[in-house]
């Protein structure tokens, strides 16, 4: 496995040098592409996470927000974490230039014990970049060029009926752009006081009916203070085919390899790396019936040299998706897919899998039905049934009631079951110190289960304001829990002994107060009561199933100063994390774009602008985050 990654780095960029052959004959990125969205055509925008077909964002039965292209431009951030923090119903935390949590609705897995969220999905252009190791994310393998993501839908609930098992708490699906809105040279230099970030993409044209686009990015993150030797950095490559063949058919080819390494201190450096590439072909008939396939093939990898271990991850995914709308009212949407990943994990010090190396499976078919009611009362019910290594047939049912009171309201409900599948970080790990090992895995561990109740509207009571607000009920039960062997204490092992329920809400808003200013506040109530359940023992305390704030809040201000001139600034406050205690806080950052030429932009960005240095992570997990500052030339031809 380790002598591939060269191989398809060579193999896309060949593919690169072949495409270029062809001039471009796209249009350039447009400056006006950097004013925002009207409210009116946000509430229109289409998305397709809630129910796996396009729908408009003013009726998705769902607690959804969704990131523009628009926001991202503005934003100035270089990062998925950075931009992942414009959604207000997403929790983002950071520590130093590398450690990322990130999860909805609380459960984020960050006390003294872990240091990951392991109940998000999170979609890249429909390819799941959740390990299957670990059932969590590496944010740092995950990054595209800001400018070409079209949007990013962030559901804060459960998704486990149409995207399987592991969309527990929410799922973040991110959509780049059809390679015909990216044509032309597009170059951007970024350098500040903790980072560096260079971007390159081309895009052209093979055909009138062939778009393509090439890029290549390197990011660098400095030590997060002198002498801490924790700066990080990565490079990437890829591309994207777009052939719209005709009013039916259309056909995706994309790709993308990249390579990075993170600084330890005394420590080797831990090195990791990955490729993948996916197909999607789509055909839509006459009638409004689509089918559509889709495959993928991804590899990861991490080691640190000096025989401090590595691992390496295999996943071929295949899926095919039918939706048709037989009438009476009816939008049913069928589908199902497999996935194999194959895992080798070698010679990690005190940390052992049993077996080393396997083979995991995933099945599901899915089938749901929206069925109009009347011209204002949608009931949407779906179930879907999955098979995976680890567990037997899982049934993951929903049912969804949406009414419309009026040409711009809309009021849902929704009642919805989820688990979070055993992986073998659960069944198969060893951990040691030494020569004592302290924690064994059991092959009895369970799915993680949570029943979901939700309650939400989403309203313009003006053309210049739009208000969405969703109160969810969360019962959980079977939560992972750190155990005593019984009668010797070590080792320790994995159980299933904490249950409970969490509740709270997530509300925004989005109102134009000028044409030329606009505001977006937005803020999350999340109230938990766990408990250990009988014969299980608090060895770890509650804090082991989250370290979550009760109350975030966000304020975001957009303003256009002319045509050539446009200021951002994002205001948040984060409550106290409650165990291991993390105080409070408030940050600021900002952006000052000028669109100096039709081709140019300079920007200055800052973020965390109000205190030198705060806490996100707790001290035994991260380093504090930082202020920065760094100013972005962008240039395209």
């Amino acid at each position: 496995m380790r002598s591939a990654a060269p191989a398809i780095c060579n193999v896309l960029w060949a593919a690169a040098g072949l495409l270029l052959l062809h001039p471009a004959q796209g249009k350039a990125q447009s400056i006006d592409e950097l004013r925002d969205m009207p409210i009116s055509a946000l509430s229109k925008i289409d998305v397709t996470s809630v129910t796996r077909t396009t729908s408009s964002l003013a009726e998705a039965p769902a607690s959804i927000y969704v990131i523009t292209h628009d926001d991202i431009v503005r934003s100035g951030t270089l990062t998925l974490a950075g931009i992942l923090r414009l959604a207000p119903n997403l929790q983002v935390m950071r520590g130093g230039p590398n450690e990322t949590v990130i999860t909805a609705r609380g459960l984020s897995g960050n006390d003294d014990a872990q240091n990951f969220s392991n109940k998000l999905l999170v979609l890249i252009d429909g390819r799941s970049v959740y390990s299957p190791l670990f059932s969590g994310v590496y944010w740092d393998m995950q990054d595209v060029l800001p400018e070409d993501v079209e949007r990013i839908e962030v559901i804060s609930g459960p998704g486990a009926t149409l995207w399987g098992s592991n969309a527990v708490n929410g799922v973040i699906n991110i959509i780049t752009r059809d390679a015909g809105a990216s044509q032309g040279l597009y170059l951007t230099a970024v350098g500040g006081n903790r980072t560096y970030d260079l971007g390159l993409r081309y895009g052209g044209q093979a055909s009138g009916t062939v778009n393509y686009r090439l890029f290549a990015k390197r990011h660098e993150n400095f030590e997060s203070a002198e002498g801490l030797d924790d700066g990080s950095r990565r490079t990437q490559i890829g591309f994207r085919v777009d052939w719209n063949a005709s009013f039916r058919d259309a056909v995706m080819v994309q790709g993308d390899a990249h390579y990075g390494s993170l600084s330890q201190g005394a420590s080797p450096d831990e090195k990791y790396y990955g490729y993948d590439m996916l197909a999607r072909w789509r055909r839509t008939a006459a009638s409004g019936a689509t089918v559509q396939l889709q495959t993928y093939y991804d590899h990861t990898a991490r080691e640190i040299d000096d025989d401090g271990g590595r691992f390496a991850i295999d996943s071929l995914d295949v899926e095919a998706q039918y939706s048709l709308l037989p009438g009476g009212g009816h939008s049913i949407v069928l589908g199902g897919g497999a996935r194999v990943s194959r895992y080798e994990i070698e010679n990690i010090p005190g940390l052992l899998f049993v077996p080393d190396r396997r083979s995991l499976f995933l099945g599901n078919l899915f089938a749901q039905d929206s069925i109009a009611f009347t011209p204002t009362l949608t009931g949407t019910f779906g179930v879907k049934l999955e098979k995976r290594t680890y567990s037997g047939l899982t049934v993951l049912p929903s049912a969804r009631l949406s009414w419309k009171p009026g040409a711009s309201a809309l009021v849902w409900g929704a009642v919805s079951r989820a688990v979070r599948s055993p992986t073998p970080f659960d069944r198969d790990v060893v951990e040691s110190i030494g020569q004592t090992v302290f924690l064994t895995a059991l092959s009895s561990f369970r799915s993680e289960k949570l029943t979901a109740f939700e309650l939400g509207t989403r309203m313009m009571p003006s053309p210049r304001a739009s208000l969405s607000l969703s109160a969810f009920y969360n019962l959980y039960d079977d939560l992972r829990t750190v155990e005593p062997a019984p009668g010797t204490f070590l080792p320790l092992r994995w159980g299933n002994g904490i249950k409970g329920d969490s509740y709270g809400l997530d509300a925004w808003a989005d109102i134009r107060l000028a044409d030329w200013w606009r505001l977006k506040p937005g803020y999350s109530l999340l109230i938990q009561k766990f408990r250990f359940t009988q014969g299980s023992t608090p060895l770890l305390g509650i804090s082991q199933v989250g370290n979550d704030p009760r109350h975030r809040a966000t304020l975001r201000s957009s303003m256009d100063i002319g045509r050539n001139i446009n200021v951002d600034a994002d205001l948040r406050y984060v409550s106290a994390l409650p165990d291991p205690h993390v105080p409070g806080y408030v940050e600021l950052g900002a952006r000052i774009g000028w669109q100096f030429d039709d081709r140019g932009e300079l920007s200055v960005s800052g973020f965390n602008l109000l205190h030198d240095s705060h806490r996100e992570l707790p001290a035994s997990q991260a380093n504090p985050i930082r202020r920065s500052v760094f100013v972005a030339l962008k240039w395209t031809i």
